[in-house]
This record gives C-alpha cells, structure tokens and sequence, in this order.
C-alpha cells in the first residue's frame, strides 16, 4: 500500500518549484509500466470501452423510431431514452474519478464497464420503453466510471513520449466513436433490429472485461492512502448535476423562463453552495478545491468546453442545415459531414508526433481554439446555393480545432495535478466536457429556435394562413421545412419555403456569430489562465530558491 507526503497533498502542483517537484511527490512506489504485451493489453482495453461510450451518445438517437413502434412509448419516455444515459454520465462522472483515487483504477474502471454491460444487455432485451429508461440510466453510470477510470489508467500506465500517443488514441478512437455512432446503429437498426445496438455494446464490454485480470496484475497505482469515499459530498455534486441537467433537457420543453425550469437551475445553484461548504469540510473531498486552485490544470479544462461550442453544435446541427437549406438528402449531408469529422480522425495522432518533435502542446493547444474561432466565422460561408468545394476548408479547420486538442488536453491536464489525484482530475475535466457539450447543444437549440421566431415573424404577416411564427420556427428549426411550408396555399407554398430557407440561413449565420465569440471569449480566458499559473510558479520557485540559499 503507497504512503503519502503532507506536501503533495497540501500544496497545489502549480506552485511547487520545478527543482523539488519529485521530492514533493507522493511517497509510494511509482506506477510499474507492464511490459510491452500487458501495456498493448491495457492500451486495447481502455480505448475500446472508451469507443463504446461516445458511440452510444451519438448513435442510440437513431433507433428511436425502432423502439417507438416496437414499444409504443409515448414521446417524453422515450426521449428518456438518450437523455437518461446522458444524465446518469454528467452526474456520476466526478464522483467516479473520487472513488477511483480510493479504491483503484483498475477496481473501479473494471466496475463501471461491468455495470455498462449488465445495462446494455438489460437494454437489449427490455420489455418495455421504462425498463428501457432504467437501464440506459444505468448504462449511463457505468460509462461515467469508463471515462474517468480510463484516461486516469492511461496516465498511471504510461510516461513521456508514451503517454502521449496514448492520449492521441484516446481522442482519436473517442473521436471515432462519435462520428460513426449513427451510422452503426443505422445498420445495425436496418439489419437486425434496434436491440442489437445495444447487443454490441454489452458484447464490446464483455471483452473489455476478459482484459481486466490481466491489466490488475500488471498495473501498481498510487491511491490516497486512509481516504474514505466522499458521500455527502457525491450525494450533493449528484443532485446538482440532476437538477442542472434536468433543467438543460426539459428547457426545450417547459420553454426557458419557465417556473420549473428556473427553479431547476435555482435548486442547482443552491445544492453546488452546499456542496462548495460541504467539501471545505470534509478530510478527504470528492472534489479537493486545491485542484481548481490550479490555474493551469482550469485553464486546459476550458478547451474541452470551447470544443463543445465550436464543434459539438455543428455536428448536432449541421446535418440539419444541409437538409433544410441545402437540399442534400440524408445520405448526401452523412458524406458532407465526413469534412468535419475527418480531422478528429487525423489530428490526435498528429498532434501527438508534433509533441514528440518538440513541437510545443500548448501551443497546440492554443491553435485548436484558433481554429474553432477562425472556423466558425468562416462556416458563414454556407448558403443556400453553395459549392461544398467553398466550405471544405472551413469544416475542415473546425474540425482539426476538436482533433488537435482530442486526447492531447488529457494528458497534459492530469500532468499538472499529483499522481494521487489524478482519478478525481480526470473526473472533473469529463464533467466539464459531457456536461459543456449538453449544454452547448440546449443553448444552441434554443437560441435557434428564437432567432428563427424573430426573423419568421418579421415577414410572416406576408402570407396568409401561415400561422404562429413561434409554431412555425420549432418546425423549421426541426428541419421539416415541407411541413411549415403547408401551413400556407399551394400557390404560396413555393414563395414561403423560400422564405423559409432565407431565415433559417440567416439565423445560422447569426448563431455561428455567437458560437465564434464564445470560444473566442474562452481562448482569452485560457491563455489568461495559464499565464497566472505559469507566474505563480514562477513566484514559488523563486522563493524556495531563496529559502534554500
């Protein structure tokens, strides 16, 4: 069992002198790296239950209609469906990272890929669209453990030049697993039915599982030595992200200003407060605050966040733009999107053998958010009667603004915090990420369904029969333009679709506008960030030098 010193646990790492950092680490025994078969085995193992989750995000939406006619659930269960496993991750992600300091990475990634099994199998043969619910929630919680267990291994099994093409495997696979979610689960759908999509996700574990005994042996980590699970604090953090999440889900829904909604995000404020005095408290936190106190590991955690407004939004809400606006049918905008999806395939690897030819990670870093910025503002470029050959470049440099920070942003994040923290770092970096994107994706929807309300209704009153422009706008912002444009007489229908196709457009130049500020807004915010870490690191030095003269 490792030991501890009171140095590394009390002082942040950004502040401890470069010199004396490996005196201020934990006094354990480091991690062994296996040998070159256990270290592929545990490499392997990772990265596919780590392929599985984001999969499963991106593509259960398309068994929907499978599972709606097959179970004849109403509308709310069945969004449930997607919204429970998203939920039941953005709760549980910190909580696991904790519990994984505790009790082994290992014990508790093995843990979350057996429950994300069990669930995937209950999800396959679920009687019904609320058993369904439940298991997804479930299902939903073991991938929280996948992810903060997984890139916490990866960081405990693998050093240097290592450890970083290890990370770039993480964010090019988790990449992968986004991008070609719905067209897996399609097939899978078309061919075998909508339980299959679920069928391979617990055949996919049950591998993973095979692999564990094998990677337990092989792995020694440090763990915090006399730490007790955190419940009142994990209980508060899991009722804050219920009710923050909740309230994201059913904005759409309840619409914004709502009572329950406000009181929603009311009652999410109130329980982080809590949960804030709880933690200051406790001896052994879920969420030790000295990690925030660490400017630089806060301020890589933001990239992850600008990704999900720069590039999240796009791959939601393109498709739909290209089928409305652009006229391409389903199949023709899944092949556009390839240029947005082709740089998170081929920039993690990049971005890793730059690194290793001495090519600086944060200025890496640094140019993904540049290329969210620049990229946004060039998608303006999108109209109606666009060459794709206009836009390729601009999705294709959105795209390499996900794919340079994918992977590379873990591992340099977690080299800023103690070995013996690096499960409950890395559950809050995917809180931020999961939850980010949710967010991003609630506020882009919304935000698109009111400018669109306020653009229909400027040039309505034009055509006669057309209807509430706020009915029209949820409509069109759903993309069944055809729909919207019946409300109004055959000889007008023509005249309105177009009119239609002209506010929609506008509007998603509008919101690409914003999306390219709010990045614009976190590279600041970023570089501000870590530039306050790198002086105080400078200042601590400074001063041990002077100590120790």
């Amino acid at each position: 069992m490792s030991t501890e010193t009171e140095p590394a646990e009390t002082q942040p790492a950004e502040t401890r002198p470069a010199a004396q950092a490996p005196a201020q680490a934990p006094a354990q025994a480091p991690a062994q790296a296996p040998g070159g078969a256990r270290q592929t085995l545990t490499l392997a193992a990772v990265l596919l239950a780590v392929f599985v989750v984001p999969m499963s995000i991106s593509g259960t939406a398309v068994a929907l209609p499978g599972i709606g006619a097959d179970t004849r659930a109403g509308l709310v269960p069945l969004q449930w469906v997607v919204n429970a496993f998203n939920v039941a991750f953005a709760c549980f992600t910190l909580a696991w990272g904790s519990i994984a300091d505790i009790v082994g990475r290992v014990r508790a990634f093995a843990a979350g890929a057996a429950v994300y099994a069990v669930a995937s199998l209950g999800s396959a043969i679920a009687g019904n669209v609320l058993l369904l619910d439940v298991a997804r929630g479930l299902a939903g919680l073991g991938g929280a453990a996948i992810f903060s267990c997984g890139s916490a291994i990866l960081s405990t099994v693998f050093t240097g030049p290592a450890r970083a093409k290890a990370f770039a495997l993480f964010g090019t696979v988790a990449g992968i697993g986004v991008a070609i979610g719905p067209s897996v689960s399609g097939a899978l759908v078309q061919g075998l039915g909508w339980r299959w999509v679920f069928g391979l996700h617990a055949v996919a574990l049950g591998l993973v599982l095979l692999a564990v005994p094998a990677i337990a042996r092989s792995v020694t980590e440090p763990r915090r030595t006399g730490a007790r699970i955190d419940v009142p604090g994990s209980a508060l953090f899991v009722v804050a992200m219920l009710l923050l999440t909740t309230g994201i889900v059913q904005g759409s829904q309840w619409g914004w200003a709502s009572a329950g909604v406000l009181g929603l995000f009311a009652g999410t404020v109130v329980a982080l407060a809590v949960f804030a005095a709880v933690e200051k408290r406790r001896a052994h936190p879920m969420l030790d605050l000295s990690v925030l106190a660490n400017t630089r590991f806060l301020a890589l955690c933001l990239v992850p966040v600008a990704a999900s407004f720069g590039f999240v939004t796009m791959l939601t809400y393109l498709p739909t733009y290209l089928t409305s606006v652009g006229g391409y049918s389903s199949g023709g905008a899944g092949l556009v999107m390839v240029l947005l999806t082709l740089p998170v395939f081929i920039c993690p690897m990049l971005a890793a053998k730059l690194v290793s030819r001495g090519v600086p990670a944060l200025g890496l870093l640094y140019a993904s958010l540049a290329c969210l910025v620049v990229g946004d503002l060039a998608l303006t470029l999108f109209s109606p009667d666009v060459a794709i050959a206009v836009v390729a470049l601009p999705m294709l440099v959105t795209g390499a603004g996900m794919g340079l920070s994918a992977g590379l942003v873990d591992g340099q994040a977690l080299e800023n915090i103690a070995p013996e923290k690096a499960g409950m770092a890395a559950g809050f970096l995917n809180t931020l990420r999961l939850g980010s994107e949710a967010v991003a994706v609630a506020v882009y929807g919304s935000m698109l369904a009111t400018t669109l309300g306020s653009k229909i209704g400027s040039g309505i009153d034009g055509f006669a029969g057309a209807g509430d422009p706020a009915q029209v706008a949820n409509q069109v912002a759903g993309g069944d333009l055809a729909a919207a444009a019946e409300r109004v007489g055959g000889d007008q229908r023509g005249p309105f679709r177009d009119f239609l196709v002209g506010a929609y457009d506008s509007a998603f130049d509008t919101l690409l506008y914003v999306l390219a500020v709010v990045c614009l807004v976190l590279f600041v915010v970023v570089v501000a960030l870590w530039r306050r870490g790198r002086t105080a690191a400078a200042a601590g030095a400074a001063a041990a030098a002077a100590q120790n003269a």
